[in-house]
């Protein structure tokens, strides 16, 4: 497919920046592609990935998606007030006021399921609403981090990791009124959110997805002797090809994917097109072949590193200044391009993870394939800031 980079620019120049631009063209491939690698496994949207409801509505309404996997309690009351029935709520929460409105409104508390991964979880919510408040849907959160005897490869979530742990949970799980075990998720950090640097690197993905498969057969097993499963999710966007062929999985979870930000660029058995963009004006010139940008602070979370930072794209022949990066309310960038930059000109650039600045922004605009924009709000825009 043509470089649409200048036709982005081209597209939105008549509006404030700086701004957040999505190119259609390459959602519309990524969507499509998330969906073949699922193969039939219907996958649900992680809104952190997203953080603009239009964009997040419009991939829910394709064939192939279902449900939204939100990242706050106060997020997911949001969400179902909007309309949305299916909302998982992917970490553990110690809202007070969250678990308040949760079962404030009987919609809310059909649509959200919450996540524990301890006994002390459910205590909070008693300590909270009391122990005769109504039921509320619950998944437990399962490690799925591959474990070699002092080696933990993944993240660090929950503590619950063998099938013994979560039945274990499961039981005190149901014998607690007032809550409905409805599911269990896996999130397998170290296959989904590690590109195929190396062979070593390929190598442990395998063996760590073989493993899953084995471990995630006995869970499923074991909790399901104290609860009617409805939800089994696993995966994200780096390992949907892999954790979709699990059997026990009804569902699959991705997000990033459909941006396609800098840490998706090195996987070997899928290629997605970048879809999601910063446009930042230039405010100054600092050398020939150095401007400075308005804004650009959106440094992505994880161990702090060149590859969390956002990366100047177009025109080519940028980069961010070794010693200023990306900055707080102005980032240089340097090289050749710089020379033919004006005052007021633009720059586009590609972060590195891809919900996380439309935290800095208030407005996306989306650039469709004839070049008309549709201009949307972000999570900012619509007054929300959920964390």
């Amino acid at each position: 497919m043509p470089d649409r980079r200048d036709q982005l620019l081209e597209a939105t120049a008549h509006l404030e920046a700086p701004l957040a631009v999505l190119d259609d063209v390459a959602l519309d491939a990524n969507a499509a592609d998330l969906v073949a690698r699922a193969a039939g496994v219907p996958i649900r949207v992680a809104s952190k990935s997203l953080r603009v409801r239009a964009v997040l509505e419009d991939v829910l309404a394709r064939p192939g998606f279902r449900g939204v996997m939100s990242f706050s309690l106060a997020e997911s009351v949001w969400l179902a007030d909007q309309g949305h029935d299916d909302v998982l709520l992917a970490y553990p929460s110690t809202s007070a006021q969250g678990f308040a409105d949760l079962v404030a409104a009987e919609h809310r508390r059909a649509a959200i399921t919450v996540m524990v991964d301890c006994v002390e979880h459910l205590d909070l919510v008693d300590g909270v609403l009391g122990a005769d408040h109504p039921s509320i849907r619950v998944c437990l959160d399962v490690d799925a981090s591959l474990r070699l005897g002092p080696l933990h490869l993944g993240a660090r979530r929950s503590p619950v990791h063998t099938a013994e742990e979560a039945e274990a949970l499961a039981r005190a799980v149901a014998a607690r009124p007032g809550f409905d075990l409805v599911g269990v998720m896996f999130y397998d950090a170290q296959i989904a959110g590690v590109p195929d640097s190396s062979p070593a690197v390929r190598l442990m993905k395998r063996g760590s997805a073989a493993e899953l498969v084995r471990r995630r057969a006995a869970v499923v097993e074991a909790v399901s002797r104290h609860a009617g499963l409805q939800v089994v999710n696993a995966g994200g966007t780096g390992s949907l090809h892999v954790t979709g062929q699990d059997p026990v999985v009804t569902e699959l979870a991705a997000g990033s994917g459909l941006f396609a930000p800098t840490l998706f660029d090195g996987y070997a058995a899928f290629d997605p097109r970048p879809a999601a963009y910063l446009a930042l004006p230039v405010a100054r010139r600092a050398a020939d072949d150095v401007v400075t940008l308005f804004s650009g602070g959106f440094i992505a979370s994880g161990p702090t590193g060149a590859s969390r930072a956002p990366t100047p794209v177009w025109p080519e022949g940028l980069s961010l200044t070794r010693n200023e990066g990306a900055g707080e309310v102005q980032t240089p960038v340097q090289g050749e391009a710089a020379r033919r930059l004006r005052i007021g000109d633009r720059v586009l650039l590609r972060p590195a993870k891809a919900g996380e600045p439309m935290e800095r922004v208030d407005r996306m605009a989306r650039v469709a394939a004839d070049g008309t924009v549709t201009v949307v709000p972000t999570y900012r825009g619509e007054g929300c800031c959920f964390g």
